[in-house]
C-alpha cells in the first residue's frame, strides 16, 4: 500500500497520489507544448494540475519518453514505462524499493483527456493527436526523418533530405552527378573470388529531387549475383511520380531494366531482397565484361525520368 492513504492492487488497478510524482522526472521531448484540450483538475496536494505538470507525470524517469499503457508505478507510486520496466532490475529508479506488477491506471486515464502536437513538429507536421493516438501517427508521419541511405557500412545519422544530401557529400564522400541519364563502370580485378560486395553509393540530383544508384555483388541462393537499382531520396507516394531503366551489355547482348525508384523508407537490405532492380548473373555478367572472365568490367547505363 502506497503512503497517504493510496490504494493499488496488484496488475489489476491503482490509484495514485499525484504528490508522489513531483520526483518525476525532469524532461524532455514536447515540454511546455502546448495542449489543446482542457485537463481537469485533479483532487490531492497538488491541487489543480497545469498542462506541464501533467506532461511531466507522463514522462519516464529512466528513457525520458512519455509513457504508454501499460504504465507501471512502485509501492510508493513512482512510475516508469514498460520497456524499462523489462531493463530495471534493482529495483524502483527513483526509490529502489522492489517492483511489483502495479499498474498505474489513474495517470493512463488521465492521459486519454490529452492532445498533444507530433514530435516532429520541428520537421513541419502541424497536426494535433489524441495522446494514445500520437505514437501510431509518428510511426508514419509523412515528416519523421530519413535515415541515411549508404549501404557501405552501417550509419546512425538521421535528417531531412537536404542535410543527408550534404551528410553523404561530406562525411561519405559519395559520387554527386547532376543530370537524369548516367553511363557508370563498375570493375574488380578478382571478380571469381568476391562473394559478398557493395560499391560505392552515387547519387544524381535531377528533377530537383535526388536518387541513389546502388550496385553491389551477393548470393541469391547458391547463385553468385550483381544488382543495380535506384532509391528515390523522399517519401514512397513521390516516389511513384518517377520511373527508371537500367541497361547492362556486351559482346552484341543486353539485358534491360525499368520500374519505379524505391523510397528511402525502405532499407537497402529491404530493397536487395525483395530483388526490385537488374540482377545480373555473375557468369553472364563476366561474359559481357569479355577478357578471360575472371575480372569484373561492366559497365550500367540508365535514365530517370518523371512520369
Amino acid at each position: 500500500m502506497a503512503p497517504g492513504g493510496g490504494i493499488c492492487k496488484e496488475v489489476i488497478e491503482s490509484s495514485i497520489e499525484f504528490s508522489d510524482y513531483e520526483m518525476a522526472t525532469s524532461s524532455v521531448e514536447l515540454r511546455g507544448s502546448p495542449c489543446r484540450k482542457a485537463t481537469t483538475g485533479f483532487s490531492g496536494n497538488l491541487g489543480t494540475t497545469s498542462n506541464n505538470d501533467v506532461h511531466e507525470l507522463l514522462e519516464c524517469p529512466v528513457c525520458l519518453n512519455l509513457m504508454y499503457p501499460p504504465i507501471y508505478q512502485c509501492p510508493n507510486g513512482h512510475t516508469l514505462c514498460s520497456s524499462c520496466k523489462a531493463r530495471v532490475r534493482t529495483g524502483c529508479p527513483t526509490c529502489r524499493h522492489e517492483l511489483g506488477n502495479i499498474r498505474c491506471l489513474a495517470l493512463e486515464k488521465v492521459a486519454e483527456s490529452l492532445e498533444l502536437p507530433c514530435r516532429y513538429q520541428i520537421w513541419g507536421c502541424q497536426d494535433i493527436f489524441p495522446y494514445y493516438s500520437k505514437l501510431k501517427h509518428e510511426k508514419n508521419c509523412k515528416y519523421r526523418p530519413y535515415n541515411c541511405p549508404y549501404a557501405g557500412a552501417e550509419c546512425s545519422v538521421t535528417g531531412d533530405i537536404p542535410l543527408l544530401v550534404r551528410h553523404l557529400k561530406n562525411d561519405h564522400k559519395v559520387d554527386m552527378h547532376d543530370g537524369s541519364t548516367f553511363n557508370h563502370r563498375y570493375v574488380k580485378a578478382n571478380a571469381l573470388e568476391i562473394e559478398n560486395a557493395t560499391w560505392m553509393l552515387t547519387v544524381f540530383n535531377c528533377f530537383g529531387r535526388h536518387f541513389c544508384l546502388h550496385f553491389e555483388a551477393f548470393h541469391l541462393g547458391m547463385a553468385p549475383v550483381y544488382m543495380a537499382f535506384l532509391r528515390f531520396m523522399g517519401d514512397e507516394e513521390e516516389a511513384r511520380q518517377f520511373s527508371y531503366s537500367l541497361e547492362v551489355g556486351g559482346n552484341g547482348r543486353k539485358l534491360t531494366w525499368q520500374g519505379i525508384p524505391r523510397s528511402i523508407r525502405d532499407s537497402h537490405k529491404k530493397v536487395r531482397d525483395s530483388q526490385d532492380g537488374l540482377i545480373i548473373q555473375r557468369n553472364l555478367a563476366l561474359f559481357f565484361s569479355g577478357g578471360d572472365r575472371k575480372e569484373l568490367k561492366l559497365k550500367v547505363a540508365g535514365r530517370i525520368w518523371k512520369e
